[in-house]
C-alpha cells in the first residue's frame, strides 16, 4: 500500500524485524501452552545488560516500565533491541503516570517507526512519601482512556481529534489484578474491554480456582463473557523474593521446606491447564535490589 507521495511503501522503509501482534501469536498452532515472559529494562544503556535474553525462549517478551519506580532504559528501546537480536517478539509497557497525552502520542509513533506493534496500557505505582518531592505525578490518561486513544490512533485520529499522517497498528493490552477487590476489578477490567483492549496480562493468581471465579462473576455483574485473550500470571518464587501480591502461606511454607519455586510454578501451572488455561504471563524470581532470575524461569519454560 502506497502511503507516502512518491512511490516508495511503508515496508520498503522498514529495515528491522517485523513480528506478528499478540492476538495474530495467540491464533497460531501450538502443542504447549502460550508463555509470555516478564523482562526488566536494565538500569544502564549498555547492549551486554541485556545479553540474558540470548538464552530465554518465551512466545513472547514483555518488558517492563521502570518496575521499582527506577531510572531504567526506555521499554521501546529495550523491545526493538530484544526484537531484532532474538528474533522473539515483544511488547512494551508504557506507563500514564510519567507523561501527558501529547509525549504518550508521540512516543508512540516512535515505536510504530521502529516496528514495534504490540504495547501494554498501564497506570503505573503510584508516587509515594519522599518521592513526590523529586518527581510529579502527570496521568493525563487512565489506563481505559489510554487504549482508547491508543485505538483512536489506529484510525488516524489522536487525542486532539486531528488527523495523523497514517494510522497506527497497534495490538494494546491491558492489566488485571486478582488480588484487588473484584467489586471495583471487575468495572475496570469492563472499561478496558470497552475501550478496545486485545488482550490481558494478570498479576500472579496461586489460587487456580480465581480465574474462573472471576469470570464467572464477570459474565454475573456485566451481562456479558469475558473473551479477550488473558495471560494469567504465574510468579517464581524464591526464598525472600520480592512479590508482586499477597503470597499464601502454603507456598512459603513449600519454599521453607526446600521446595523449589520452580516446581510450585509448574504446579501452579499444571492446575490452570486443567481448568482449561493455557496462556500464562510468567514473572521470573524478583530478587532484593530488583535483580531478575531468568534461570529459573527458563528452567520453568523448558519442562512445559
Amino acid at each position: 500500500m502506497k502511503v507516502f507521495d512518491n512511490d516508495i511503501t511503508f515496508s520498503q522503509l522498514r529495515r528491522f524485524v517485523l513480528m506478528p501482534s499478540v492476538t495474530e501469536l495467540l491464533t497460531q498452532p501450538r502443542s504447549r501452552p502460550f508463555v509470555v515472559l516478564d523482562f526488566s529494562p536494565p538500569r544502564g544503556g549498555i547492549p551486554h545488560l541485556l545479553s540474558d535474553a540470548f538464552s530465554l525462549t518465551p512466545d513472547l517478551f514483555s518488558v517492563a516500565y521502570n518496575p521499582g519506580k527506577s531510572v531504567r532504559a526506555n521499554p521501546i528501546m529495550v523491545a526493538h533491541w530484544i526484537q531484532n537480536n532474538t528474533g522473539i517478539p515483544a511488547v512494551f509497557t508504557l506507563a500514564t503516570r510519567d507523561m501527558n497525552k501529547r509525549a504518550l502520542q508521540g512516543i508512540l509513533l516512535g515505536a510504530q517507526l521502529i516496528g514495534l506493534d504490540n504495547v501494554v496500557s498501564v497506570m503505573g505505582d503510584e508516587l509515594k512519601g519522599s518521592e513526590k518531592l523529586s518527581q510529579k505525578t502527570i496521568s493525563d490518561f487512565t489506563a481505559s482512556g489510554f487504549v482508547s486513544s491508543i485505538k483512536q490512533m489506529n484510525t488516524r485520529v489522536d487525542f486532539r481529534d486531528r488527523f495523523l499522517r497514517h494510522p497506527t497498528g497497534f495490538c494494546v493490552g491491558a492489566t488485571i489484578d486478582l488480588s484487588r477487590d473484584w467489586s471495583g476489578e471487575i468495572p475496570l477490567t469492563r472499561k478496558k474491554v470497552t475501550a478496545g483492549a486485545d488482550f490481558f496480562l494478570s498479576q500472579p493468581v496461586f489460587d487456580t480456582s480465581q480465574p474462573e471465579q472471576f469470570m464467572e462473576r464477570y459474565f454475573k455483574e456485566t451481562g456479558c463473557r469475558l473473551e479477550t485473550p488473558v495471560m494469567w500470571g504465574v510468579q517464581v518464587k524464591v526464598q525472600d523474593s520480592v512479590s508482586l501480591v499477597p503470597v499464601p502461606d502454603w507456598v512459603h511454607n513449600d519454599l521453607e521446606q526446600g521446595r523449589s519455586g520452580f516446581e510450585i510454578a509448574l504446579q501452579i501451572i499444571s492446575e490452570h491447564t486443567d481448568y482449561g488455561f493455557d496462556t500464562f504471563y510468567l514473572v521470573p524470581p524478583i530478587l532484593r535490589g530488583g535483580t531478575r532470575d531468568y534461570e529459573s524461569a527458563q528452567a520453568v519454560i523448558d519442562e512445559l
